[in-house]
């Protein structure tokens, strides 16, 4: 047993090793076309014609952000700010009102609402009668289907029973809860101190109001992080018995993100250490009976996600990995972006041209990209991979009417992988290797007709 052991660990490394050879700065593929790619050629005019265009028996999924903080934590890559004061929220909160009437107005007709996701940020920070005065605008401007999914992220530092008696009551029925580490030096290393207890209080409220689909976001890669620590972590976050657990890497990027430099450099795992880490954590998820979901996520047996991969449903988007299956996502607030059947939008991306756009009753989109039907047939396929760990290339460009040669090189640049074991290809179906799951992404790219070596704007695979 302990041979056989072995000769796992020493196998992992040598693929580990593999994985580095291929090591860079690629997208997530939270979309195709990525956010880079999104430029000012696309606005409000067209965001108004694409949104009049929806069906009107269409599902729409919404998405509210919030940008606010009671304190900023340096790791994070959202867009938002810290504060000490309620007053810009409660100003905020008065604009994203208004944008979804005008947002409704330019549908014309209430649209039926399958997903509903508060997103920042902290949408905790936001105080009770708040986050209930923008659900009634919801239902005042859209039909909320009575299956829908209404989900939260939510920081356990801000939860009050009060706050928690308005989700119940509003029809929060799933929450992500950002735990990220539970070790006191890694919490402290990230302007992130949040005692045990906090996220156990918290976890026991949401419980005994209801609130029963709990998700857990832990993050690797992050400062001071060890194997054993690690192993830790799935260990106290499995106490709690959440549906799913999101086990993200780090992406260090202070070019992009200021407050990243505030953490020191020197205590960051090195790539190697990251991989290492993953599989790691992995493994004792997949012990502990939670099945593996794409690139990083891990969900209870018979959990909806994993029906939905079953069953060929499961879907990307902003969000990650989502059971979402809506036409159209809807963007509300600074910086958020929609999908519809024509493109992608972006929303602006301060405070005060929100409020602008907003005041003069127009939609808020400032940037976005015109999909045709060549990006189409490639979020097919990138989605495929992501999400599935194969794709059958013959498969999706005949039932997109495409011609596969167009994929020739692809399938040549791909062939390196293919003697490294991190892929194999047979009858034009790619799978990866399912203890490589970090290849999703450069074979992606390698799909990606906009991707080049735009370094600055991505994080490294390991």
């Amino acid at each position: 047993m302990r041979q056989n052991h072995e000769l796992y660990d020493k196998k992992m490394t040598n693929l580990n090793q593999t994985i580095l050879k291929y090591n860079a700065l690629v997208p997530r593929y939270t979309s195709y076309p990525t956010a880079p790619h999104f430029s000012d050629k696309v606005g409000n005019t067209d965001y108004t014609k694409w949104l009049k265009a929806l069906p009107k028996k269409a599902n729409i999924s919404l998405y509210l952000h919030i940008p606010f903080c009671a304190k900023l934590c340096w790791y994070c890559g959202c867009h938002t700010k810290a504060t000490n004061k309620y007053e810009p929220v409660e100003a905020y909160i008065k604009l994203l009102k208004r944008e979804i009437k005008i947002v409704s107005n330019a549908l014309k007709d209430k649209r039926n609402v399958t997903h509903i996701h508060f997103g920042g940020g902290s949408p905790t920070i936001l105080k009770p009668a708040d986050f209930s005065d923008v659900m009634q605008v919801i239902r005042d401007n859209f039909v909320i289907d009575n299956k829908a999914e209404i989900a939260m992220e939510l920081d356990p530092r801000g939860v009050t029973e009060s706050k928690i008696m308005a989700y119940t009551h509003e029809g929060i029925n799933r929450v992500s809860i950002g735990v990220q580490d539970f070790h006191q030096n890694v919490q402290e290393a990230i302007n992130r101190d949040q005692p045990f207890h906090t996220i156990y209080d918290s976890v026991k409220l949401l419980r005994e109001y209801g609130i029963n689909h709990i998700n857990m976001d832990l993050m690797y890669g992050l400062p001071h992080q060890t194997i054993d620590s690690i192993k830790e972590n799935i260990s106290y976050a499995l106490l709690f018995k959440p549906d799913r657990i999101a086990f993200f890497g780090y992406a260090h990027v202070p070019w992009m993100k200021k407050q990243m430099r505030l953490i020191d450099e020197s205590t960051l795992p090195n790539s190697e250490e990251r991989l290492e880490m993953f599989q790691v954590g992995a493994e004792k998820l997949q012990n502990e009976n939670y099945n593996f979901i794409g690139l990083d996520h891990f969900v209870k047996k018979a959990d909806s996600m994993e029906k939905a991969l079953n069953k060929g449903k499961l879907r990307r988007n902003f969000q990650g990995y989502t059971t979402d299956n809506a036409e159209a996502l809807i963007g509300l607030g600074v910086s958020s972006i929609s999908k519809l059947p024509q493109g992608y939008v972006q929303n602006v991306m301060t405070n005060k041209e929100y409020e602008t756009v907003i005041m003069n009753d127009e939609l808020a989109s400032i940037k976005g990209i015109e999909i045709n039907d060549d990006d189409i047939l490639r979020h097919d396929i990138i989605e495929q991979i992501m999400t599935y760990m194969e794709v059958d290339i013959a498969k999706i460009c005949e039932s997109h009417n495409a011609d596969i040669s167009q994929f020739d090189n692809v399938f040549e640049e791909l062939k390196p992988l293919i003697d490294d074991g991190l892929i194999e290809i047979s009858e034009h179906i790619i799978r990866i290797n399912k203890n490589a799951r970090q290849a999703t992404r450069f074979v992606s790219a390698a799909f990606d007709k906009y991707y080049t070596n735009q370094a600055n704007r991505h994080a490294q695979v390991a």
